[in-house]
């Protein structure tokens, strides 16, 4: 069964006045461990492809489903809910919690989820060891660099234990040496964890470690290839 499984999906902005093609009937096909970068250039609907997939955005028509659900008529509140314990997302501006720690960005997610608080300590720790976080847990946000937010980030991302992490142009604010880290760490958890990862990105680096680049051009799928990144 895919992890994701888009079918004409189409979201058109301003259908009343001056229409906007953002997403043009959108087939798409993601297994259990893929590494895939969907690229193109600024306007072509790579992250409007990404926010419909990951229930932030609804389709004008078409459908998504996620490991078999499809979620494209859920209510708001039961798509939050399936968010929250099947989809990670990694922003490209972080979205950390300023006053929480490292550790308490991280657990909130399985606080949310109301697991249990010796479960939530031992998993965050392990997280955050992962992504070489381990002397920095309890320090905030503003007092860690751009790539150890990012690398927040991911943790967060995994806590929920998700079907797929959507990472919308996650190295985009960081330098080359912060950017290859955080790759490397993706890299590893997709190999090592079968974690499955859907880029949306411009960033040479990240289409250059993909296994598969679909490229969009004015909304459409124009290409979908293949090779070992």
């Amino acid at each position: 069964m895919p992890v994701v499984q888009t079918r004409q999906l189409t979201r058109t902005y301003n259908p009343d006045t001056i229409p906007v093609h953002a997403v043009r009937q959108a087939d798409l096909c993601i297994e259990e461990g893929e590494f895939t970068s969907i690229v193109g250039p600024s306007g072509s609907g790579k992250t409007t492809l990404l926010n419909l997939i990951g229930g932030l955005d609804r389709p004008t028509s078409g459908s998504v489903h996620i490991n078999g659900t499809d979620i494209t008529g859920m209510s708001d509140s039961k798509l939050i809910d399936f968010r929250l314990w099947h989809i990670g997302f990694v922003f490209q501006h972080y979205n950390l919690i300023p006053v929480f720690s490292a550790r308490e960005n991280v657990a909130f997610i399985m606080l949310l989820q109301n697991r249990d608080k010796d479960e939530i300590a031992r998993r965050t720790d392990e997280l955050l060891d992962e992504v070489g976080l381990e002397k920095r847990k309890d320090t905030r946000p503003a007092q860690l660099s751009g790539g150890e937010q990012q690398r927040v980030a991911v943790a967060r991302a995994l806590a929920c234990e998700p079907k797929i992490i959507l990472a919308d142009e996650p190295t985009a604010n960081l330098d080359t040496t912060a950017a290859m880290n955080l790759l490397d760490i993706m890299t590893r958890m997709n190999r090592e964890k079968k974690v499955t990862f859907l880029f949306s990105t411009h960033d040479q680096r990240v289409i250059d470690r993909a296994r598969r680049v679909v490229r969009m051009l004015d909304g459409a799928i124009v290409e979908d290839s293949c090779h070992e990144g």
